[in-house]
């Protein structure tokens, strides 16, 4: 069982965020409230069974207080039991890491992932970052001298009007902390943020799909090369250290998310919470639970598994497909399938459909070319 809590605050908004947040930390106090009475509301949405990971995700959750970290915790453990050797995540940003700050989290969590994003100090405020290049170089010694190892680190690339070299740089640099796991993702441009105003105006370039491409490549290489499993699109691991939180949305798992926009699933149905704190927390207030709950179809549920289960290396089962379907996937969707093979896109190993090296560029189109109609 996993749990999810969505801190929805930041100091300022990065120009390429679309995720829910506010910049204004007046409601912090109650929404924090909201949350550990939330957690009581959904006290029975998860099989009785203890948590093996728990996320502080947002926003910021390194602006979260000790007191605050206290009263929600003391929320979690009195409705739900969770195992000793539980995953416990905080995201941070750098500019909230001091020494002092971190041996405080490590009281309350036991892995950190820090959004880093670049190690530039002019593409971080291009970016509008609250930290410097310097907070990013540092603040993962600090958290080793709080007792931290189990780390991650955030990184973008596909920037504009940023060469492949610099990129390299931010490779070299991350490497050198020798952290155990690394998210990397394209920079996306989405039509609610600055990014996507300045690029409607003409003032930013599109994201060049093909550089992005090529430093996804040189990416994938060096990391690999230093030992660490390419084990998710996106994400790397040295020495296991996999994010078992994340793992467990990949692979269907049930978890509940509180918070505003905060999302839940159990495997027939999906919850959806509402997206604006003042009306999170004034239904939370009358005991109400602020959410949309969302059925999920046969369908539905084979698309989201091939989304997700083709983005791992543990790729998607044949005989969990066909047990989704009661049905013969492999004949229902013969046609794409073999569409699919020729491409050198996909491999079907044993039981098993898996992305080749060079699918990894396509995940999204390869699923989609594999989904079942309702």
């Amino acid at each position: 069982m996993h749990l999810y809590l969505h801190i929805p605050f930041c100091k300022q908004a990065c120009h390429y965020c679309d995720f829910h947040f506010s910049t204004s930390l007046g409601q912090k106090s109650a929404l924090v409230d909201a949350l550990c009475t939330e957690i009581a509301l959904q006290k029975s949405y998860l099989p009785n069974q203890p948590l093996e990971t728990i996320y502080f995700g947002g926003g910021t959750p390194s602006l979260l207080t000790e007191a605050e970290l206290a009263q929600i915790f003391s929320a979690i453990h009195t409705h739900f039991p969770v195992s000793p050797t539980a995953e416990i995540t905080l995201e941070a940003n750098p500019d909230d890491l001091t020494l002092a700050k971190l041996q405080m989290l490590r009281r309350y969590v036991n892995r950190l992932s820090i959004g880093i994003q670049t190690f530039d100090e002019t593409t971080l405020r291009w970016m509008n970052r609250a930290h410097t290049a310097t907070e990013a170089e540092t603040c993962v010694g600090l958290a080793r001298q709080a007792g931290f190892e189990n780390m991650s680190v955030d990184l973008i690339y596909g920037i504009p009007n940023r060469d492949d070299q610099a990129w390299r740089l931010d490779l070299q640099k991350m490497l050198a902390l020798n952290v155990p796991h690394l998210s990397a993702y394209a920079l996306t441009i989405e039509p609610d943020t600055a990014f996507g105003r300045w690029q409607k105006k003409g003032k930013l370039p599109p994201a060049d799909e093909e550089i992005a491409a090529g430093q996804f490549e040189e990416l994938t290489s060096a990391l690999t090369t230093a030992g660490y499993a390419h084990y998710e699109i996106s994400n790397f691991a040295r020495d296991g250290h996999y994010a078992r939180h994340n793992t467990a949305y990949w692979q269907r798992r049930p978890y509940l998310g509180i918070g505003p926009s905060a999302h839940s699933y159990n495997g027939p149905s999906r919850q959806y919470n509402l997206a604006n704190n003042a009306r999170y927390i004034a239904a939370i207030k009358q005991g109400e639970l602020a959410a949309t709950l969302e059925e999920l179809t046969v369908a539905d549920q084979v698309n989201e598994y091939l989304l997700t289960g083709l983005r791992t290396q543990w790729g998607c089962s044949i005989t969990e497909l066909d047990t989704l379907l009661s049905g013969d996937f492999s004949a229902i969707q013969a046609r794409d399938l073999d569409a699919m093979y020729k491409t050198g896109w996909l491999v079907r190993q044993n039981d098993t459909l898996l992305l080749t090296p060079a699918g990894k560029l396509f995940a999204d189109r390869v699923a989609a070319s594999l989904f079942v109609d309702a």
